[in-house]
């Protein structure tokens, strides 16, 4: 059994659905720290030709905090300014009347948890592409949070009775093939690769966007194509 654990992310880029698509079982680690100005709550759209950063609003966000315990801002404007901005950037898309539905219920998703408005976006996301990955909220199951870093996720492993972890590429300083083989368990670090693809009138490709904009500018067939453009190590 493969498995992969990741912080919870509103629209990831595509990468980190690659990640959730290659395993069977996806932790979102929602009781460790909330960073500041990360991926949780924002990621990049493309807005008339111009890279985009939204933000999902928060109250009283801070790395003091895990991210289960961050909640929405009060405000309950941005909702529909973020909509609007999505309808001004891709009406024009060539899916824009199958995605935009989906992008309304994932934005107006009733909650003013950041960690469940995230878990809920990659739930609608799996089931539009047919992603049957199993998702788990880590804070609800594990009980482990006296443990700490490569501890810790080796502990989840285990508990998962896992046979393989993959973590971003990016992970390579933090995690030793070594220290998992004792456990029995194979470590492999995902390496995403860009597929490049039509953005409207866009010149030159701008890779790693949020999802949004992949699922904009090509229907589900192409963009499952997409998911296994990667390479382990």
């Amino acid at each position: 059994m493969t498995i992969a654990i990741m912080q919870p992310y509103f629209l990831p880029y595509i990468g980190y659905l690659q990640l959730m698509n290659a395993v069977d079982t996806f932790v979102l680690y929602d009781d460790v720290a909330f960073i500041n100005r990360g991926w949780i709550n924002r990621n990049r759209l493309l807005i008339n030709g111009q890279e985009h950063l939204f933000t999902v609003p928060l109250r009283d966000a801070s790395q003091n905090k895990r991210i289960n315990e961050v909640h929405l801002a009060d405000d309950p404007k941005w909702r529909g300014k973020l909509l609007k901005t999505i309808e001004q950037g891709y009406r024009k898309a060539p899916n824009y009347a199958t995605v935009m539905p989906l992008t309304e219920k994932i934005i107006n998703f009733a909650t003013d948890s950041i960690a469940d408005m995230c878990c809920n976006s990659l739930i609608e996301l799996n089931q539009y592409l047919g992603i049957d990955t199993r998702l788990v909220p880590g804070s609800a199951v594990y009980a482990n949070g006296n443990l700490k870093a490569q501890e810790r996720i080796i502990d989840i492993c285990r508990q998962e009775n896992a046979t393989r972890y993959i973590n971003p590429i990016g992970g390579q300083e933090l995690y030793n093939k070594a220290a998992f083989a004792e456990q029995g368990m194979t470590l492999n670090f995902m390496q995403s690769n860009a597929t490049p693809y039509p953005q409207l009138k866009q010149p030159d490709f701008m890779p790693w966007l949020s999802v949004l904009d992949v699922l904009m500018n090509n229907d589900v067939a192409a963009t499952r194509a997409m998911l296994g453009n990667f390479e382990l190590v």
